[in-house]
């Protein structure tokens, strides 16, 4: 077994790709991803980072806020590019 916010995930090896995340998009996709591998609601995970539920929607979904876009043009500049392999679920 995998631990992935402190729960128990199946530890089989997913067949898709890395997440490459470059957008608030790839973002949105790469926590959905984990969220719906651990079972959790949104409005569970929501509580435990203490955020709302209906941001947790949004950045799912991909919506882009001045936030992230600040955040991935900082990462662009120093060159930091984010992946997340399979070997690393």
């Amino acid at each position: 077994m995998v631990k992935c916010l402190k729960m128990q995930t199946d530890d089989r090896k997913p067949k898709s790709r890395p997440f490459r995340v470059r957008s608030a998009g790839d973002l949105g996709a790469a926590v959905k991803h984990f969220r719906t591998c651990t079972g959790i609601t949104q409005a569970d995970l929501a509580a435990r980072a203490g955020i709302h539920r209906a941001y947790l929607s949004e950045l799912e979904s991909g919506r882009t806020t001045e936030a992230l876009e600040r955040l991935m043009a900082l990462f662009r500049e120093l060159g930091v590019r984010i992946t997340i392999a399979p070997e690393e679920w």
